[in-house]
């Protein structure tokens, strides 16, 4: 643990953001607790499932119903409906040695529930009208669960997608076919915050974006990792957007490049294909050398919207985030060396 701990710190100066002066959200009143769901699911009798599931209920009303419907898809836990017991049981036995990997791991919270007390401060600063989740809560679920998952009555943190990218599962086939090795790198402790924060940003602002331009998807996704930057001062950059050190110092040096390849292939395209080119999870973008990160699209409509907010310091987070990216394009005036 104090291996993770030492990583985050190097991670937290490595690529940081400087200069901005933020807020003193200290004295906002916000407490965070992580219920482990985990551990309790963990301890059913496999011989008793229906009951243990009773039992789980009484205990996290808020989340079971969620869990066993949602995330292991088998519908409302009661006695009558078996499809739900099997599924259970047959998760618990056979997901049993995962958990106890998971639990060396992540044995104790409180690293975690101290980064995202901070980060609720910085939401309820900016956004003071919106409800924070009443629960964080830590589950394990199948690998193809979500890391982050927003419910109801929750936030609920999926602990198998963040047991460090060296894991056993990750690197075999089954692994590999489900999260090639570019996206599970980022399987790390460290990513647990910022990745339940751009939750929170889309659910305040649902991404409504899919049937725009390139250059429109570009920006819109480029706000809510502006806006994870206002609620994570001091975070890596990396952390964020999930990019390598190296790749962020290659977007960085070739950005004029980037920016010209991009215009070339007509900014205001609503072509699928090409926007998925430059938007969405790749080992590199095609078109740009292998040292290219792929997503591309939204690393540089973060830079159009940063520099939007440099030159309208005055814009508070809310409104930047319900301007129309077009509006933010045009004023922008984006054009990088």
């Amino acid at each position: 643990m104090k291996i993770i701990r030492l990583i985050v710190a190097v991670l937290l100066l490595a690529g940081c953001r400087g200069g901005s002066k933020t807020p003193d959200v200290s004295q906002i009143p916000v407490h965070v607790t992580i219920e482990r769901f985990d551990r309790a699911f963990f301890e059913i009798d496999s011989n008793n499932i229906a009951g243990g599931l009773n039992q789980l209920n009484q205990r996290f009303p808020y989340f079971t119903f969620d869990f066993i419907a949602n995330i292991l898809g088998a519908g409302p836990p009661s006695d009558t409906n078996q499809t739900a017991l099997i599924a259970s049981r047959k998760f618990l036995t056979s997901y049993y040695p995962v958990k106890d990997s998971i639990e060396i791991e992540f044995a104790k919270l409180d690293w975690l529930e101290r980064e995202l007390q901070k980060g609720f401060q910085y939401v309820k600063y900016y956004f003071p009208k919106y409800q924070l989740p009443p629960k964080v809560v830590a589950y394990i679920g199948p690998f193809d669960a979500p890391g982050v998952a927003m419910t109801r009555f929750t936030m609920a943190i999926g602990l198998q997608l963040y047991v460090g990218q060296n894991f056993s599962f990750y690197k075999s086939v089954q692994g590999q076919e489900l999260y090639p090795e570019y996206i599970s790198r980022r399987f790390e402790p460290a990513y647990i915050t910022p990745n339940c924060m751009k939750a929170i940003a889309e659910d305040i602002f649902p991404d409504e974006s899919g049937n725009k331009a390139l250059i429109e998807q570009m920006v819109e996704k480029g706000k809510y990792w502006w806006l994870v930057q206002q609620w994570l001062p001091g975070y890596a950059d990396s952390l964020v957007t999930g990019y390598t050190q190296k790749q962020l110092t290659w977007c960085k040096t070739n950005e004029g490049l980037i920016w010209n390849a991009i215009l070339q292939s007509d900014i205001y395209s609503i072509d699928p294909d090409l926007i998925k080119n430059y938007i969405g999870d790749a080992p590199h973008t095609q078109g740009m050398p292998e040292s290219s990160p792929g997503n591309i699209g939204q690393w540089v409509g973060l830079q159009i919207v940063q520099k939007y907010a440099d030159e309208n310091p005055s814009v508070m987070p809310e409104e930047l985030m319900k301007t129309l990216p077009r509006k933010i394009f045009e004023s922008a005036k984006y054009k990088p060396k």
